[in-house]
């Protein structure tokens, strides 16, 4: 085990490089920060150049780039161009982000696992059918469409929440927030858990376990259940870093500042070293969030082995 994260470890090394270096070419090809600076107006030649100076820009972009690597690995992810350091607007937006995140994982697993179990066991039936076609229901409605009916609705005409949420986000302002961000995905996991059980409920050891005599919810829980996880495992793990990553709409139409708020005010003001800090650190917790769900294979299926 202890080999295989190393190698693993080593592997990502490349992957991590490759990804900040095509993330940075493609914010720099988005047009000049500088202009943005100016309003309206566009800078004159000497102030443009001073900027250009403070900021770096004036030098290749491989050379930005390595001055940029450079100082990330001391802690440094450079500065924005109101003259707040990106770390400190990390150390704000990235607490909210994971707070919605987590809301929005946990709908997933309960809901999601709960209905994909109940129209896996009773595929068929009713049920199963009526649950295919609110998840196909869901799959079809954009995020943002989601997101401003359950604003409307729910905190404009009926009042049941705030139609923005506080600059704190405590976990029950972003329960709404946290189901619209992972309605998609929920619906997702709904079918790939449906699947996986019909087509795990008809395997030798299953029917080997009923022949034994074990009680109906030990089948499901240690067998069935333990086995039909892994590709749904596999799709939360990664769905960890698209959902802190893909919150731009939902926080934005929730007022919530986060991750996804600071990356949307980046991109608008093109602030190279606001977006790639941001997008940096979603790349190094994609890549985490991968390694820790091949480890949990081993814990789902005592047959896996890592050498």
């Amino acid at each position: 085990m202890g080999r295989y994260v190393i190698r693993r470890l080593l592997q990502m090394i490349p992957v991590f490089f490759g990804a900040t270096l095509l993330i940075f070419l493609m914010v720099n090809v988005m047009g000049d920060p500088i202009a943005g600076l100016c309003g309206d107006r566009a800078c004159d030649p000497a102030t443009a150049a001073q900027l250009r100076k403070e900021f770096g820009l004036d030098k290749p972009v491989w050379q930005q780039y390595l001055t940029y690597m450079g100082n990330v690995f001391t802690g440094d992810f450079g500065t924005a161009f109101n003259g707040q350091p990106v770390t400190e607007l990390m150390a704000s937006a990235f607490p909210v982000t994971i707070r919605l995140t987590i809301v929005a994982i946990l709908f997933e697993i309960v809901i999601g696992i709960s209905l994909g179990v109940l129209t896996g066991l009773k595929r068929g039936r009713p049920v199963d059918t009526t649950v295919l076609l609110l998840t196909l229901v869901v799959l079809s409605i954009p995020t943002f469409v989601t997101a401003l009916l359950a604003q409307l609705l729910l905190g404009v005409k009926w009042g049941w929440i705030d139609p923005a949420v506080s600059p704190e986000a405590r976990f029950d302002e972003l329960i709404v927030p946290g189901l619209v961000l992972a309605s998609v995905s929920l619906a997702y996991v709904t079918r790939l858990t449906r699947t996986s059980i019909a087509e795990n409920k008809r395997a030798d050891y299953v029917r080997t376990a009923v022949a034994k005599g074990l009680p109906r919810r030990r089948v499901i829980s240690r067998h069935l259940l333990r086995n039909s996880l892994i590709p749904v495992v596999t799709f939360i793990g990664a769905d960890i870093g698209a959902l802190m990553g893909g919150a731009i709409v939902t926080e934005r139409i929730f007022n919530i500042h986060g991750v996804g708020y600071q990356l949307y005010q980046g991109i608008v003001r093109q602030n190279t070293q606001t977006v790639v800090g941001f997008v940096t650190i979603l790349v190094l917790i994609f890549l985490l969030a991968n390694l820790l769900v091949d480890l949990l294979y081993a814990v789902l299926d005592p047959r896996i082995r890592y050498a």
